[in-house]
């Protein structure tokens, strides 16, 4: 048993820096589980209280993530890549150095609702294809996309090459159609049982949703898409330079810093 000793610094931030310290040498490694609070109790000589505390201390630092019925995991270290420039899923997975895969869910075509026939530029009621996709880091889920296409676009696509593809490069380098420009809003929601279900977390467990709308030229809609990412494996950091008085802030710096799994 490994003791902890009252003093001027509370148990619960000993815990803590102790446990920071083994995953930090590597004897917890990310995607590992570290002990329960049960075993926490019995091999520091300490309360379940204090446990917590310091779990939730390295949870709230991004070193752990819990998983409700399974236990509290390392996670990985954060990995930061550009997104100043436009790009595509598989661009982001692998600067982040992240291997990225796909698994599609769904894919046909069904009328356009209003939201979606705005976006695009269409009528209420066209057609559109739809395409639903499980996005994967490192083989553990990350985010879920809806996309819809006008049927111009969407039935160039097949499902074997949207497997290992992505729309972006399936369009520019088969059909020599580029995508030049896209327009981003970023909110927050909440999963769904069919998301919470697919992204592998808990019935209203918190997202990142990146809704999207990407151009080729002569500004025509390409997609409209929604991807929801797990909040505990992706978050934003935005680096502007100061402004001064008659002048705009200047966006320098826009990159997603994601988690491991």
């Amino acid at each position: 048993m490994s003791e902890l000793r009252a003093g001027s610094t509370p148990l619960y931030q000993q815990l803590a820096a102790r446990l920071r310290r083994q995953i930090a040498e590597g004897m917890y490694r990310p995607g590992d589980r570290v002990p329960s609070e049960a075993e926490l109790c019995a091999q520091f000589g300490v309360s379940r209280i204090t446990v917590r505390a310091a779990l939730d201390q390295l949870v709230d630092a991004g070193l752990l993530w819990r998983q409700r019925g399974k236990g509290t995991f390392v996670t990985a270290p954060l990995v930061e890549h550009e997104l100043i420039r436009l790009t595509d899923f598989v661009e982001d997975m692998a600067a982040a150095g992240l291997q990225p895969a796909s698994r599609i869910t769904h894919l046909g075509e069904e009328p356009a609702s209003s939201e979606v026939a705005r976006h695009l530029d269409l009528a209420p009621g066209t057609l559109v294809v739809r395409l639903d996709r499980l996005r994967l880091a490192d083989a553990s889920p990350i985010a879920f996309d809806v996309t819809y296409l006008p049927l111009r676009y969407g039935r160039l696509l097949q499902r074997s090459a949207l497997e290992s593809e992505t729309i972006y490069h399936i369009l520019e380098t088969q059909y020599q159609i580029p995508v030049v420009s896209g327009t981003f809003v970023i909110e927050a929601g909440k999963a769904t049982t069919e998301l919470a279900k697919a992204l592998q977390v808990e019935q209203g467990a918190p997202l990142l949703i990146i809704q999207r709308v990407s151009y080729t030229e002569g500004r025509e809609p390409i997609y409209f898409q929604r991807r929801y990412y797990r909040a505990d494996r992706v978050r934003y950091r935005v680096e502007l330079d100061r402004s001064y008085p008659g002048q705009r802030s200047r966006l320098t710096e826009f990159v997603p810093v994601f988690d491991g799994g």
